[in-house]
């Protein structure tokens, strides 16, 4: 593969850009009647679900998508596997807008959402018990570290945009970044594997009101593994669908590898999964063949059924099979993340809750206009490589 990134270019407004701004614009007036008429007025949240789909999919379903910037970075930076660095650039524009727009979604959920910005600054009124308050103050560091991590993107296309005040620009602050940019990227390291394993956390706190399936206390390790995993997947799964929609090189033997990798930390899942509660004697709820231990036992399907395609070269190396197994990943991880804050979470009988239309038109709308903003990113800025030269890859700078 060619280290060189380039523009995808070509037109903004297509017919499928077109619906997809419809659908932001149906969220966006979602949003506006929320803040208008209070959270009570469109979601089906109470005290016994004061988290409904805005947090189970938005926030921790959504960052765990986001995860691709961080997982590849584990490889490059911490397992010295340099060539996977082409891959860098995209994943950290897909872990950017995720987590970006999970954030939105965090001020959509928040009653008084009008004293988030006092989070960050009022740190002599912090509660250091609350583990929520550790995941609140690093999702938010994240999203900055993860923009400056961009910033070279848009930096190196302003240097050569013949402005010559954004040129000044970029020549002046791009040496300063490349100094910082070692610890930003160790810092882009520490913040997920804090708050990734912390949202496992956050619901040990559940007791006794999630099944025995799901509530154990390896639950910040089962969340920080599959979102690994996860972000795996979706780095397979965009750059599949970008080589695919924009017309570019397919990064087969890379993604090959990724997936490889990925299928390794399925089977380690499984393998804690089953190991706790076996040594939790929790056997006989998995024995019981009731809705709980159906939904347990198809949750490790979509582990298993991944994790033993992708250990097969030939399957890997088929784009449609990569594809397939990635998706399965997502799907597992996703899944995974539903039962535990949602479906398997029972605050008693007198409570229930399913999302309601306007909060399943919010979310779509957030998930459109991620995928807008990607499109409009990877068309006017350098993010995906110029070029591929086959199954030799070392590495470069994407």
């Amino acid at each position: 593969m060619s280290g060189h990134a380039e523009p995808v270019g070509g037109r903004l407004l297509t017919g499928p850009m077109k619906f997809l701004l419809l659908v932001v614009a149906v969220g966006v007036a979602m949003m506006v009647w929320r803040f208008a008429s209070g959270i009570g007025a469109v979601s089906g949240l109470s005290d016994g679900y004061p988290w409904g789909i805005w947090i189970a999919f938005d926030v921790v379903t959504g960052t765990a998508l986001a995860c691709g910037g961080y997982a590849v970075a584990i490889l490059v930076y911490i397992l010295n596997r340099a060539r996977f660095h082409p891959l860098m650039r995209s994943a950290i524009l897909t872990s950017a807008l995720g987590y970006s727009l999970a954030s939105v979604g965090i001020v959509v959920d928040v009653g008084r959402y009008w004293n988030l910005y006092k989070l960050p600054i009022s740190w002599g009124k912090w509660n250091l018990n609350s583990i929520l308050l550790e995941v609140a103050l690093c999702v938010m560091a994240y999203i900055v570290v993860l923009w400056i991590e961009m910033a070279p993107v848009f930096l190196e296309r302003w240097q050569q945009s013949g402005r010559p005040g954004l040129a000044r620009f970029a020549a002046r602050v791009s040496p300063a970044l490349d100094k910082a940019l070692i610890w930003i990227i160790a810092l882009g390291l520490l913040l997920p594997t804090m708050h990734q394993s912390s949202l496992g956390g956050v619901m040990l706190l559940g007791s006794h009101k999630m099944h025995p399936l799901w509530q154990t206390p390896l639950l910040p390790l089962l969340f920080l593994i599959s979102c690994i995993a996860m972000g795996f997947g979706v780095v397979v799964m965009e750059s599949s669908l970008s080589a695919r929609v924009f017309r570019r090189p397919r990064e087969t033997a890379m993604l090959s590898n990724l997936a490889r990798i990925a299928s390794w930390l399925l089977f380690l899942y499984v393998a804690l999964r089953i190991g706790d509660i076996a040594l939790r004697g929790r056997l006989g709820a998995l024995a019981a063949m009731d809705g709980a231990s159906i939904l347990f036992l198809v949750e490790m399907l979509l582990f298993l059924l991944p994790a033993f395609l992708l250990q097969s070269r030939s399957r890997r190396e088929a784009p449609g099979c990569l594809f397939r197994g990635a998706f399965m990943i997502v799907l597992a991880g996703s899944l995974y993340r539903f039962s535990t804050y949602l479906i398997t979470y029972h605050p008693g009988p007198s409570w229930s809750y399913f999302p309601t239309v306007p909060e399943l038109l919010i979310t779509t709308g957030l998930v459109a206009l991620e995928i807008v903003l990607y499109i409009v990113i990877v068309k006017r800025y350098p993010i995906l490589a110029a070029g591929s030269s086959g199954p030799q890859l070392q590495g470069g700078t994407r």
